[in-house]
């Protein structure tokens, strides 16, 4: 007994730790505030306001739910031992060593200690150096996270979308909601860079091309990041609809611009003015956050001396089909000798290594 009391006793201070880490006492709290909002009657006369907070409470409960129950059977069985249960030292055994699994299952959540770590992601892809072949890897970085999100069953929509001139993409935006989409995504924050035979010249000549991601935690609550509305420069033009040019125009497109930062934002989805508006602040918001997240690491980097790894805005990973096949991050080190895999949509492994390497470091 003394030595199953010992491991429960570890168990319970782990997990205490990580409740501790994960602050899992207050979004109980806020969880609750949200039930009570949502039991108040005539809750659900603003429907969107009130799906808005069911989703909330829907995240919430995923979050916070299982370890309150791994916290409660840790708390039972260790009053059980208390009481000296030795006749129910076998199932206390079986109960413990469940527990146990459980919390090695949920350890992943402690990688997530970001103050957005938690968020819904906004990730946009962008072609850069390499004409069509660079539209065309745009192109395929959509196909890779698009595999991605289809195998966690995250739920994605497209905010905006610019063709490429010949084949691919220019630009593309994707709203990302899943569990803690924006901690998983964040390392793919960068430019990557991708090397292979180029099926789009005659000679069929090996080609460099490099695309931006950029990964943004959405922040859809005014209340999580102020905006003071002097700040902000709002156009409204007109936008096309289907049919080709001055077919089907309105003026429902915007364009915002945050003064300060010189941050703009167009959004034209052929929906309402206020629709497109909200969109526009939504990403607003979500690039301010991501702006402070990058500021912090600079002054932290400053602190801690140069750090490569660190560094935003440079390229982090290359893809390359020939001469040999390979997928490298140049900031963990991770590679792997199956690209085909990777660009399938298997990112686990890198997503991992990143999240490991931020935590030793």
């Amino acid at each position: 007994m003394d030595d199953l009391t010992k491991q429960a006793t570890d168990l319970r201070t782990s997990i205490r730790v990580a409740l501790k880490q994960l602050n899992i006492d207050e979004l109980a709290k806020q969880l609750d505030e949200l039930r009570a909002t949502s039991q108040q009657s005539g809750f659900w006369d603003d429907s969107t306001k009130a799906q808005d907070i069911m989703k909330q409470i829907s995240k919430l409960e995923a979050r916070v739910q299982p370890w309150q129950q791994l916290q409660n059977g840790i708390d039972e069985i260790s009053e059980l031992l208390k009481l000296g249960g030795v006749s129910l030292q076998d199932e206390l055994t079986d109960q413990l060593a469940d527990l146990g699994h459980r919390f090695d299952a949920l350890k992943d959540d402690l990688k997530f200690n970001g103050p957005y770590d938690g968020h819904d992601a906004i990730l946009s892809i962008y072609a850069g150096a390499g004409g069509t072949d660079a539209q065309d890897w745009t192109q395929m970085l959509l196909r890779m996270y698009s595999r991605y999100f289809e195998k966690n069953s995250w739920k994605v929509t497209t905010v905006d979308e610019s063709a490429g001139d010949e084949a691919g993409l220019k630009s593309i935006t994707l709203e990302v909601e899943g569990p803690f989409a924006y901690g998983k995504l964040k390392g793919e924050h960068g430019v990557h860079r991708l090397v292979r035979l180029s099926p789009f010249n005659s000679d069929n000549l090996r080609q460099t091309s490099f695309s931006k991601v950029e990964v943004m935690p959405k922040i859809d609550k005014p209340d999580d990041l102020e905006i003071d509305e002097k700040d902000l420069k709002i156009d409204v033009y007109r936008s096309g609809g289907h049919g080709g040019q001055s077919v089907n125009t309105t003026d429902s497109a915007v364009r915002i611009t945050h003064i300060p930062t010189g941050i703009t934002v167009a959004i034209q989805n052929e929906r309402s003015q206020l629709q497109n508006r909200e969109t526009a602040m939504t990403i607003i918001r979500s690039r301010l956050a991501q702006l402070q997240i990058e500021q912090h690491k600079e002054a932290l980097n400053e602190l801690k001396g140069p750090s490569q790894s660190a560094e935003w805005g440079n390229q982090i990973r290359s893809y390359v089909l020939h001469p040999y096949k390979q997928v490298k991050d140049l900031r963990t080190r991770y590679e792997t000798s199956d690209p085909d895999n990777v660009l399938d949509g298997d990112l686990d492994p890198l997503i991992n290594a990143y999240l490991e390497h931020t935590l030793a470091n």
